[in-house]
């Protein structure tokens, strides 16, 4: 009777494990994909982003799902990130979407527009005001699908060959800066270049542009700008909060089975946290040890925040009468941003304000 039984348990047991194997074969099928970035590998910490993500997930999978980054140039330049994704020319990429502002100026709202929002008010618009799903619905024109994927925090005013002191040291100033703020500063009288991470240095060494941002000290320590430039402007009021994205083809998204798209959600949020977290333990000393080496740090007057908030109120104003996606998602960042500040008034920026006045009192 027992030997009947365990050969019956047995039968239940093969056949069990061969009802299984398939699915499970198919729930994790082999899959080898490319993932492009706007990043070189010396921009280390957003070039970070791609190698943590595929990291987790390779992990997770036991290496059936594998993910290999590419740095800027390697498959397609840095602002051809969208295009590659795309066309399918490569599963996924790596940006900052703002570089894409000539495509449709909505792109901008992915990443950042000046007097946005902050990191934190980012991440909650994203995931918690139905921030991602409007931009994913956006998104579907150009056959990507996004996920947030590594925040700078608010960046600096950037460096300059002279000082500015009023608005008018705007006029004729040849800026590099990226995304949707050259236009305000072009209100303004400046002339902006959009010019890779790579390609700054020798630009702004040659005399070919005045004035560079790029993203804070220890970006810009590595890359050198203050070996050509000796003034160093806060804050960067065009980049409250710079939020990176990983692109999906939307159709390679679709097509994945659920357990991918869970891992790539959770390895992606994970990127997220920890790209900020670098910035945000690596900066403080790197400012120091720009400061040792000469730099001067000048903030940007009241006049000048003034006037660059009136010329990108004009800006997104002309942009939402012509585009409807992007009034439509700027009004939502827009009510947020006012929402969350009222708080930020409230709490953060009362305690933040005390402890920065009681440095160094124990």
């Amino acid at each position: 009777m027992k030997r009947r039984q365990f050969i019956k348990a047995a039968g239940l047991g093969v056949a069990a494990r061969a009802i299984a194997a398939p699915a499970i074969a198919q729930s994790m099928p082999e899959l080898k994909w490319r993932c492009t970035t706007s990043w070189p590998k010396s921009i280390d910490i957003p070039f970070s982003a791609s190698e943590t993500l595929s990291k987790y997930v390779a992990e997770a999978t036991d290496n059936k799902f594998q993910i290999q980054t590419f740095a800027a140039g390697e498959i397609v330049p840095p602002f051809q990130v969208v295009d590659a994704v795309g066309n399918a020319t490569v599963e996924m990429g790596h940006t900052a979407a703002y570089y894409f502002i000539g495509k449709d100026p909505t792109f901008a709202l992915y990443c950042s527009v000046p007097f946005g929002l902050n990191s934190r008010q980012q991440n909650a618009w994203f995931q918690d005001r139905g921030g991602q799903d409007m931009l994913n619905e956006f998104g579907k024109k150009f056959k990507v699908y996004g996920i947030s994927g590594g925040n700078t925090g608010v960046q600096m005013g950037g460096w300059s060959r002279k000082e500015i002191h009023t608005v008018d040291d705007f006029k004729g100033l040849k800026y590099r800066i990226g995304g949707w703020a050259g236009k305000t500063l072009a209100k303004l009288g400046a002339i902006p270049q959009q010019i890779p991470g790579g390609d700054i240095y020798p630009a702004l060494e040659k005399g070919t542009i005045d004035a560079t941002e790029w993203v804070g000290p220890y970006d810009d320590e590595k890359l050198g700008f203050y070996k050509v430039a000796k003034y160093y402007y806060y804050p960067g009021w065009w980049e409250g909060g710079t939020a990176l994205h990983f692109f999906i083809n939307l159709d390679k998204w679709n097509a994945l089975p659920k357990a991918y798209k869970a891992l790539l959600t959770a390895a992606a949020g994970y990127a997220n946290m920890d790209v900020q977290a670098r910035y945000d333990s690596r900066n403080p000393q790197a400012l120091k040890r720009l400061v040792a080496a000469g730099t001067q740090l000048r903030p940007f007057s009241q006049e000048i925040m003034e006037a660059c908030l009136k010329a990108s109120n004009e800006v997104n104003t002309e942009t939402s009468a012509a585009n409807a996606d992007f009034k439509k998602i700027l009004e939502s960042q827009m009510a947020y941003r006012d929402e969350a500040n009222f708080w930020w008034q409230v709490a953060e920026i009362s305690f933040e304000a005390f402890m920065i006045r009681s440095r160094g009192k124990g």
